[in-house]
């Protein structure tokens, strides 16, 4: 069916006129003798409109009217024959033996054809044929990209751009061609005589059929056409593509390039910023060429290079003068789209370098009342990145005048602008919470409210003077809330901080409101909120008056409300309980937490045991903040948009790697023998250098009596197979581990790198925690590739490369990070296993030194901030651990001096609930 809109119906494209059954019905008109070039026409549209909207045509319709079309090329009509051009290609991705038109479309492709004819079916044959048929038209292609004629030539070229990825290595042959396109001078006069026949007779004046004079080109459009060919079939090569643009670049000053169309121009400066990012070594040169496009009569390559230039790595503030220069007249130019490009720029480089920008900040405040929003906006969020304390107070005037006449996602952009500002000058808070507040209560979707509220919670917990102020604003805004997701934030916040206020009693009023008239959700957030005042309450009776209300509660009709309310009343009650579910600091890693229950769930055996809590590593409510916050909007505006585009996608989360790894063994059946994975590494470690053909990298899996190393393993080559691909391990003398299994990769390309191979041992004894160090091989059978077959050789010769040794330590292999209250648990463990030892680090400059080695080294998690010592003689750093495989919770206290020439003096003390946790860690550091 088609999707006509209303205004469509009313033009007359009724639903009925487009149609698919009935257009394939009226698909006889092809066959009507003689053909009237009018109807087919109007049916062809048709066909490309259904095609157009999302209409889709099964495979027998599609042929069906694919070689209904095709019988229209006896008829000369030349704009007929445009149609049936377009319907061919946009049907040859459907229908099925399209390749048997090949003959009827390289008929309008010789030189005796009409020039009217010859791009459509270059075009039109580009989509249709097999890529083994490449070979068989390169001459005819070869031929149109040199053609005088500019729509013959950006034809072929579009159509060889498009050919690449199927035929590489016949489009590579086609390099001279591409080159001479781009260096092609000015076409032919208007005036010109007959000329002598080109290539192949092709844009030979002298055809029987034609007297056709190709009009010169004014935009030498083909240039950016044969630029982009050019660069696709050398880009793996960085020496020939800076030799290109070195040719095309035409000198410091720029004058002597050849490129006559801005387009490419632009496309060439790109190439060279790319060039300049990969090698540093080549900047100055390039940057010489991007100074001298700065100058050019094209406002377009202007604009490009000094965007090439603002966004370069490292620049520094005389680099960056010439292209501010640019973009600043471009500020007060007539054209809104090169203020919107300067602006947007400008505000990109306001993130790194506000100075350098300031010089424009004149400029920008007059785009304030620009009447395009979009440029107005942006100028704002460059001066609040630019700006001064004094300037605050009058951009937020400017600011509040026009806040009702933008759009939700540009009240975001200035919201967040303010909310960093808050940060950067905390004097200006009163001004700028009036604002917010002003704003708060104005109208606008979720994204708008969230982004104020937002900045609220960030002055809260920057700008102490500010703090009870911003709340009275919430509670405010809560009465009147539609939105359940922001309600509940702002009545955890108000749980956090309330308690805290001088005057906790005046916010309880607003939170019981929302048990009465809020639906189930926030109701339950508002009985959580109560309960953190009634827990923390210094006062007797607010503890009391707090119990009635939560007594209410208990007759809601939602059950987890009533749930929370009984839990609460009886953590009241108790000082132990309120201690662990209310005023705890720490939480478990949800990252951890995750892995951990997929693992129980996946395994069968497992479930016959309760899920074991104690093995998860926990990290304070800081962290937990700090992990969910999400990023400013006023840092990322106007990123780059070339290197979003370029962007990979974003890495895995450590939950979603530790689950990958989860499955991954359990697609195996000697490992899934081996229980649950206790711990796997962070990260891969690198295992050669990034520049060598083989590339290697190892994960470390700990499980209860084995240890598999993953080796992942990637071919660089694309013209060798690697076979038999294998990790020799050899570990150190009595290292207590006994190799189990080995897992080999058959075969290793470049097209199926990485692969995998996995070295298992196994513990001699698995309550010792090993640590000793790995020798390497990478051993492999190595074959040439036939170029004609693309098979591997049959004989090969063997071979084997030397990597990086693999180490297996205490840190990070069998101790976790996790968070702890130091006091409380270091006095709970004072029965458990202890040790203290005394350590002279002769080779530590300083006391901080001190700690990030020891850090780094047990690979656990500092507390209260003691990783930063506060004084350069005497400090005591405070570190909290799990040990896998049940070794439990290891704290750990270093007492530091520190006196010039004779280093630092480590007194370790331990305490563990394992006596094996609490010698490993005394190895570890005593080793």
């Amino acid at each position: 069916m088609a999707y006509a809109s209303k205004k469509e119906d009313e033009s007359g494209l009724s639903s009925y006129y487009n149609n698919k059954t009935t257009i394939i019905q009226e698909a006889r008109v092809f066959n009507d003798s003689p053909i009237s070039p009018r109807k087919c026409r109007a049916l062809l549209t048709r066909i490309v409109y259904l095609l157009y909207i999302g209409e889709t045509f099964s495979a027998q319709e599609a042929t069906t009217l694919f070689f209904g079309t095709t019988k229209l090329f006896q008829h000369k009509d030349s704009a007929l024959r445009q149609m049936v051009y377009l319907t061919i290609k946009e049907l040859a991705t459907t229908a099925e033996d399209v390749i048997m038109v090949t003959s009827s479309i390289m008929k309008d492709m010789q030189p005796n054809s009409e020039v009217i004819y010859r791009p459509n079916a270059i075009r039109a044959l580009c989509r249709i044929i097999d890529p083994s048929m490449a070979q068989g038209v390169e001459r005819f292609f070869k031929a149109a990209i040199v053609d005088r004629t500019p729509s013959i030539s950006s034809a072929a070229l579009v159509s060889s751009y498009h050919l690449f990825p199927l035929a590489k290595d016949v489009v590579k042959r086609w390099v001279n061609e591409a080159q001479e396109a781009v260096n092609a001078k000015s076409s032919s006069s208007f005036f010109a005589g007959s000329s002598s026949g080109g290539y192949l007779n092709f844009g030979s004046s002298g055809s029987s059929n034609s007297g056709y004079q190709p009009i010169p080109s004014t935009s030498y459009i083909t240039q950016y056409h044969a630029l982009g060919l050019l660069y696709l079939i050398r880009q793996q090569d960085r020496m020939a593509v800076t030799k290109m643009i070195q040719q095309l670049g035409g000198g410091k000053s720029g004058a002597g390039t050849t490129l006559k169309n801005a387009m490419a121009l632009c496309m060439l400066i790109r190439y060279a910023a790319k060039v300049m990012e990969e090698d540093p070594n080549l900047q100055k040169q390039i940057l010489d060429l991007l100074e001298g496009w700065l100058r050019h009569k094209s406002d377009m390559v202007n604009f490009e290079a000094a965007r090439a230039i603002c966004e370069m790595k490292n620049a520094n503030a005389s680099q960056l003068v010439k292209p501010i220069a640019v973009l600043q007249l471009f500020l007060s130019s007539p054209k809104p789209v090169l203020k919107f490009s300067a602006t947007r720029t400008l505000a990109t480089l306001a993130l790194t370098h506000p100075a350098a920008v300031a010089s424009c900040n004149v400029d920008l405040e007059s785009l304030i009342a620009d009447q395009n929003r979009s440029v107005a906006t942006y100028a704002i969020t460059t001066l609040l990145k630019t700006g001064n304390e004094a300037s605050v107070d009058r951009l937020m005037k400017q600011i509040t005048g026009f806040m009702s006449e933008i759009s939700d996602e540009f009240k975001v952009i200035i919201v967040d602008a303010i909310r960093s500002l808050c940060i950067k000058f905390p004097t200006k808070h009163v001004s700028m919470l009036a604002f917010l507040s002003g704003v708060l209560r104005d109208e606008g979707g979720y994204d708008f409210k969230r982004a104020v509220v937002e900045a609220m919670f960030d002055m809260i917990k920057f700008i102490n003077d500010c703090k009870e102020q911003a709340l009275s604003h919430l509670c405010e805004f809560i009465e009147d809330c539609e939105f359940t997701k922001l309600s509940v934030r702002i009545l955890h916040l108000l749980g956090l901080e309330g308690p805290k206020a001088p005057q906790p009693t005046k916010y309880i009023r607003f939170i019981y409101n929302r048990v009465v008239l809020e639906n189930a959700t926030v109701r339950a957030a508002a009985v959580t909120s109560l309960a953190k005042f009634g827990v923390n309450a210094v006062d007797d009776g607010l503890r009391r008056s707090i119990g009635v209300l939560l007594n209410r509660c208990l007759d809601d009709v939602d059950d987890e409300v009533r749930d929370r309310a009984a839990m609460y009343l009886r953590v009241m009650k108790e000082a132990s309980l309120a201690d662990a579910y209310v005023k705890e600091e720490s939480v478990f890693s949800l990252a951890a937490l995750e892995s951990k229950l997929v693992a129980y769930v996946n395994d069968a055996e497992a479930s016959a045991q309760p899920f074991d809590a104690s093995s998860i590593p926990k990290i304070s409510r800081a962290q937990l903040a700090a992990e969910s916050t999400r990023p400013s909007t006023l840092d990322i505006i106007a990123a780059p948009s070339t290197k979003r585009a370029s962007a990979s996608p974003p890495p895995p989360t450590a939950a979603e790697t530790q689950s990958a790894y989860v499955q991954q063994f359990a697609d195996i059946p000697h490992f899934a023998e081996y229980g649950t994975i206790l711990n796997s590494s962070a990260k891969p470690a690198q295992l050669t250098e990034s520049e060598t053909e083989y590339q290697v990298t190892s994960v470390k899996h700990i499980f209860r009596e084995h240890i598999v190393f993953q080796f992942n393993v990637s071919n660089t080559m694309p013209d060798t197979v690697l076979e038999q691909v294998v990790v020799v391990m050899q570990p150190q003398a009595d290292s207590g581990l006994t190799e189990d299994v080995v897992f080999q990769i058959d075969s290793l390309s470049c097209s199926n790198s990485p692969g995998i191979v996995y070295v298992s041992f196994k513990r001699d004894n698995p309550r010792e925690y090993t640590t000793t160090s790995f020798q390497c091989i990478l051993k492999f059978i190595s074959k040439e590739l036939d170029p004609s077959t693309g098979q591997p050789e049959e004989e090969g010769y063997e071979d084997e490369y030397q990597l990086e040794e693999v180490e297996l330590s205490a840190g990070g292999d069998y101790i976790i990070p996790s968070y702890a209250s130091f006091s409380s648990e270091w006095d709970r463990l004072r029965s458990g296993a202890t040790a203290t030892e005394t350590f002279s680090l002769g080779a530590m400059e300083s006391i901080k030194a001190a700690c990030d080695s020891i850090i780094e080294l047990l690979n656990m998690e500092p507390l209260g901030g003691t990783e930063i010592p506060s004084s350069p003689s005497v400090h005591t750093l405070q570190l909290s651990g799990l040990v896998t495989g049940g070794g439990g919770k290891v704290l750990v206290r270093c007492r530091m001096t520190f006196s010039r020439g004779q280093g630092v003096t480590l007194e370790l003390g331990v305490r563990a609930e394992q006596e094996s946790a609490c010698a490993l860690v005394v190895s570890v550091v005593g080793g």
